[in-house]
């Protein structure tokens, strides 16, 4: 599956479009977790607790994604696109959006 953040593909043309298509996780650091990162924000610099923990949240929602994607009878998606909130005060929400599109072979 190609995922790009372009509306073109090089040497592709898109014959159909599928629709939108999109992934969303929502995660939160355990109780220990917040308890490190709010100690490492006292001293400031990277927090890699949630680095990590949003660096893998990407990846989930990717993910979910392309399965959508796929599931639709796409073989790309074209202006992907991510996105984040928080809920509360313990969660953050990531979602990748795009649309699901059918290219056709490279010329």
């Amino acid at each position: 599956m190609l995922v790009v953040t372009t509306e073109n593909v090089p040497g592709h043309q898109v014959v159909q479009v599928k629709g939108q298509v999109f992934g969303v996780v929502v995660r939160s650091r355990g109780i220990g977790g917040n308890f490190v990162a709010g100690l490492r924000s006292i001293v400031g610099g990277e927090i890699h607790e949630y680095t990590q923990m949003l660096e893998e949240a990407r990846r989930h929602a990717l993910d979910r994604l392309v399965t959508n994607a796929k599931a639709m009878g796409a073989n790309a998606v074209v202006m992907m696109r991510f996105d984040s909130a928080e809920i509360g005060q313990t969660m953050s929400e990531i979602v990748a959006y795009g649309t699901a599109v059918v290219l056709d072979p490279p010329t």
